[in-house]
């Protein structure tokens, strides 16, 4: 199935200047009919919502634009793309790691204060 910009839009969830915005930057590359409108279809809504998975995951815009640049060029640059995926899987293996620091840290204070109440409590 093929989708005009508009219904293009509203299946991804993203405004249509945000895709123009996408293809100005190149992460996307829409085909074009005969009369120079752009045509988007099915494995584009896949490109797409892998895209606005790429940045939940915090990757930076830079990263996902060299991303889309390797995905374009072909399968011969999939050691490129496994490159990025693995620099931000370190990413978020460090901030994970760290979240777990944090909250060991409160956890721990909390542990204090449940002491504090209970022995509050004895007395």
């Amino acid at each position: 199935m093929n989708y005009t910009i508009g219904a293009f839009s509203k299946e991804v969830g993203l405004s249509i200047d945000t895709l123009r915005y996408y293809e100005k930057e190149k992460l996307i590359l829409p085909k074009r009919n005969e009369i120079n409108r752009r045509i988007y279809d099915s494995s584009d809504i896949t490109w797409i919502n892998f895209i606005k998975k790429l940045k939940q995951t915090g990757m930076p815009i830079k990263d996902i634009k060299e991303y889309a640049k390797l995905r374009y060029l072909g399968d011969q640059t999939i050691e490129q793309r496994m490159t990025l995926l693995y620099k931000q899987y370190d990413v978020l293996v460090e901030k994970r790691e760290e979240i777990e620091l944090y909250t060991q840290f409160l956890l721990n204070k909390i542990d204090i204060y449940k002491e504090m109440l209970s022995e509050r409590d004895i007395k």
